[in-house]
């Protein structure tokens, strides 16, 4: 292990106010990287108007889906690979990496034959339109790509688990340049049109996991060591990773779900114009959450640390430090999206056959970002439960978020009430806020009774 490493792990167990920013402002960087090289997808795809724009926001719930699957298990890996850090156990935390590399290769078979047999069903929904037709495209070079998904963000969760966020940073750093850079000329030089942005976000993935599997397998400077000789299959290991990943994945799958439930129920009250209006907007509202993503991984490895340690307190007084954190970002970024919601419109709405979008991109994006300072509260409680092995009761949270009070917000207000459009912006809001609030009083029950129980004294920090 190399002194980075030994850094690495030292400030993962170390006082939690520092180990979160050491470990969530490198994932932040790299994930509003992320969010640029997404932008900049719609940004060239605009260019080919409405309908094009349609079809990418019609596929972005099964993107989503298959994005957020592979982000939950790497949620799985980096809680198991930071437990066992914290109870000082190398070869348990080896075990989880080699269990790993395994479950990506079988979760990636799976998920690309079920992905690939979804794209026919495009036509029945949407009918034998250009925008159906584009979405399939799209869509059949995303799925073939499953594996270089999974292998990316499982792959970086192993890092990030281990207290290495930077080398992640230059990895998102890699993939969000070569998007950009792609963009342009697949979509528009090479006349692909949207299927060329499938092909620039196929790539793109393949060049990040490059140097992921230097590090892993060639040149193995990690402190987690992947090595298949005498490996033999361990279900409490495999459990161990499931019990947080599947509930991780399941909660991100249940988003997208809910996104495809809300573009059903926009096409209910509107038209698809609303639908490009509001997959364009999530776009934007990702700059938002982006520094909260982040920084739920940090607490995620944080808390994961200190509970394998039996620090409870340490665990508790890092997720305080990241709510406050969360919500001072928070406060930021929704004066900053207001304000600069007009402008920002302009970018997407500049080609002729899209201009019309703009008056209701404005108000979606002043709308929604109101939600913004309550989510701290929620998805931080939900990391510090993942962080304590407690997958299902995350799960549990989003669910009622996501399924229940969000979607049940905006067909009340959208369709009961009669708000239309309006309705579901604003049940958004309302859903996601109530949402916060269920998990932080769920979190907090469980922690003071966690407290209570464990008789390991605790150190002061």
């Amino acid at each position: 292990m190399t002194g980075q490493m030994k850094a690495g792990v030292e400030t993962l167990l170390g006082d939690p106010k520092p180990a979160i920013r050491s470990l969530a402002w490198p994932v932040m960087v790299g994930m509003l990287l992320q969010t640029v090289y997404n932008l900049t997808d719609a940004f060239w795809v605009a260019g080919l108007g409405a309908d094009a724009l349609a079809a990418v926001g019609f596929f972005f719930p099964f993107f989503f889906a298959v994005f957020g699957f592979a982000n939950g298990m790497g949620v799985g890996v980096g809680a198991a690979v930071s437990r066992h850090i914290g109870m000082r156990d190398t070869e348990g935390t080896n075990s989880v990496a080699r269990h790993t590399a395994v479950l990506v290769l079988v979760f990636s078979v799976i998920i690309t034959i079920a992905g690939l047999s979804v794209t026919d069903s495009f036509g029945m929904i949407l009918g034998e339109t250009s925008v159906a037709a584009m979405a399939a495209g799209y869509a059949d070079i995303i799925f073939m790509g499953t594996f270089f998904i999974l292998f990316l963000a499982i792959g970086s969760a192993l890092l990030r688990g281990e207290g290495d966020a930077k080398r992640t940073m230059y990895v998102m750093l890699v993939s969000s340049l070569v998007n950009i850079i792609l963009d342009p000329i697949f979509i528009y030089g090479l006349g692909l049109g949207v299927e060329g942005a499938a092909w620039a976000t196929l790539v793109a993935f393949i060049s990040a996991c490059i140097p992921i599997f230097w590090w892993l397998f060639v040149k193995r400077d990690t402190h987690v060591q992947i090595s298949f000789a005498g490996f033999s299959f361990s279900r409490p290991i495999t459990w161990e990773i499931l019990k947080v990943g599947i509930p991780a994945s399941v909660q991100h799958v249940s988003m997208a779900l809910t996104t495809f439930a809300l573009n059903l129920l926009i096409l209910l009250v509107a038209t698809t114009d609303e639908v490009a209006i509001y997959v364009t907007g999530w776009r934007v509202i990702t700059i938002g959450i982006t520094p909260l993503i982040a920084i739920t991984t940090a607490v995620v490895s944080v808390c994961g640390a200190a509970y394998g340690a039996g620090l409870i307190r340490k665990a508790e007084e890092g997720y305080f430090y990241a709510i406050r954190l969360g919500v001072a970002i928070s406060l930021v970024v929704t004066v900053a999206v207001y304000i600069s919601a007009p402008y920002v419109a302009h970018v997407f709405t500049y080609s002729e056959d899209a201009a019309h979008l703009y008056p209701g991109l404005v108000t979606f994006l002043q709308t929604v970002c109101l939600f913004f300072p309550a989510m701290s509260f929620g998805i931080f409680s939900a990391s510090l439960l993942q962080g304590f092995g407690r997958g299902l009761d995350s799960l549990v949270i989003t669910l009622i978020r996501t399924i229940f009070l969000i979607v049940v917000s905006c067909y009340l207000l959208a369709v009961t009430f009669g708000w239309g459009i309006m309705g579901i912006w604003w049940g958004l809001v309302i859903g996601n806020t109530l949402g916060a609030g269920v998990g932080f009083v769920w979190a907090r029950v469980y922690t003071k009774k966690l407290i209570r129980q464990v008789d390991v004294p605790e150190e002061s920090v």
